[in-house]
């Protein structure tokens, strides 16, 4: 069996990234926390709290279009209460922005009320411009 040991992995420039081709790794992710404080990241340039729980996350590079994929979990507990998970758009048009996108925390059984959760995870699947 062959083994490869390498420190660095760059693009033919010797410069650039690897650029990830016919693989569908996340193109961004998050784990913040109700106070919006990100954990942990990648290619998330910064969080803005909208509104309680009501979160829009900005990413470092942008997206290619609007047609891409959004998981958003949260830890399910909040001051004692399950809350269910949701998201939603850039600016509430029904459209995804390629900048940037909003998630909400709502409560149990379809609440309506959002809630801020100790844990929050997003995860972007899509191409980058």
């Amino acid at each position: 069996m062959s083994e490869i040991r390498v420190t660095t992995v760059s693009a033919t420039n010797g410069t650039g990234p690897v650029t990830l081709t016919k693989q569908y790794a996340a193109k961004a992710w998050v784990n913040f926390n109700n106070s919006t404080a990100i954990q942990d990241s990648e290619n998330v340039a910064s969080l803005t709290d909208v509104a309680t729980g009501s979160t829009t996350v900005t990413y470092t590079n942008a997206l290619g279009n609007g047609n891409y994929c959004v998981q958003y979990t949260t830890d399910g507990v909040h001051n004692g209460n399950a809350s269910s998970l949701g998201h939603g758009d850039s600016d509430n048009s029904g459209v995804l922005g390629t900048g940037s996108v909003r998630v909400q925390c709502r409560g149990a059984d379809g609440n309506p009320v959002t809630i801020d959760a100790v844990v929050n995870c997003v995860l972007i699947h899509g191409d980058l411009a």
